[in-house]
């Protein structure tokens, strides 16, 4: 039976779904954008601040479900603009040093203006 996750940590959803599910032995994460959980805006300073706050919601979801960056198997990335791919691939090999699998596409937009947008699946 699949079980809701919700991290108070994390920015709550912004529409009809959740933070992420576990179903099966593993963790679906919904995609998560560089909100401030403590503002609810997005994180000032370009790409790069915006995928630090990513990367910090997603820790906060994941280890609310138990589990972590180094048990992810796939990620997919989405980028308003392909120009900050280097720029967000320094600040995700922080993160996903197991390399995990990953699509990435520079989409037209993104909620809230964002820049980035990285959504996991992971095994518990």
């Amino acid at each position: 039976m699949a079980q809701i996750i919700n991290s108070a940590a994390a920015p709550a959803a912004i529409g009809p779904y959740s933070q992420a599910v576990k179903a099966n032995g593993m963790l679906f994460t919904s995609g998560q954008i560089g909100i401030v959980p403590a503002t609810g805006e997005i994180a000032e300073g370009g790409l790069v601040a915006q995928a630090e706050q990513v990367m910090q919601n997603l820790a906060a979801v994941l280890a609310e479900a138990g589990t972590s960056f180094e048990k992810a198997v796939k990620t997919t990335c989405y980028l308003a603009d392909m120009a900050d791919f280097a720029a967000f691939n320094e600040v995700y090999a922080k993160y996903f040093v197991g390399k995990p699998a990953r699509s990435c596409f520079a989409v037209k937009g993104l909620p809230k203006g964002a820049l980035v947008e990285v959504e996991v699946i992971a095994e518990l």
